[in-house]
């Protein structure tokens, strides 16, 4: 039986209405460098303009920026775009950085499983920056929370409120048992559709 390989994230691609407007926006709130921009011919003859930016020399590009997003395109079919950070401080900055920033929608939540602040970026599209906790809980869940909080105070108050929620766990152990299922559904015989 043939398995999936191992595969890992790597990046992201995002049409946008205003390229200069958007390679601002991240560069200046995210801290992404410019790795590489240009325009790339397509086979069918048409071009689009490309801006790739990352954060980490390992990788070339984490979020590619694309023009061409019309701007009366309805519906936009991004959910989310994720971003981790190592700890409260790091929430709490990006938090103050963004008041200068052409965002919206701008809400700090918990899942339990983390601290986020979500809001719309300068098009539209929806962000989520996070912090992990050391515990799981069934989701989906989001529970307003204040940022100006003290490391210790909110803390205490996420967990207390997650502690009283379905499944809550450490997450070791919610991880453990998950590398457990995947690790049995892998060796399972594909089914038939």
């Amino acid at each position: 039986m043939s398995t999936a390989p191992d595969l890992q994230f790597s990046h992201l691609g995002i049409y946008v209405t205003d390229l200069a407007l958007m390679r601002a926006f991240y560069t200046r709130a995210f801290g992404f460098t410019v790795t590489d921009e240009g325009l790339l011919e397509r086979p069918d003859g048409t071009s689009v303009q490309l801006v790739f930016l990352s954060r980490d020399p390992r990788e070339h590009h984490q979020l590619v920026l694309a023009a061409g997003r019309p701007e009366s395109s309805g519906f936009n079919i991004v959910n989310q775009i994720s971003f981790r950070v190592p700890d409260l401080d790091a929430l709490r900055r990006l938090r103050t950085l963004l008041d200068e920033e052409p965002v919206t929608e701008l809400r700090p939540v918990t899942h339990g499983n983390a601290v986020s602040l979500y809001f719309r970026d300068p098009e539209g599209n929806r962000i989520e920056v996070f912090f992990d906790t050391p515990w799981y809980v069934s989701q989906p869940l989001a529970v307003p929370v204040d940022l100006s909080l003290d490391d210790d105070d909110l803390m205490a108050r996420v967990e207390i409120h997650a502690r009283a929620l379905p499944g809550f766990e450490p997450v070791g152990q919610w991880r453990a048992r998950l590398a457990q299922r995947m690790r049995a559904e892998q060796s399972e015989p594909p089914r038939a559709r």
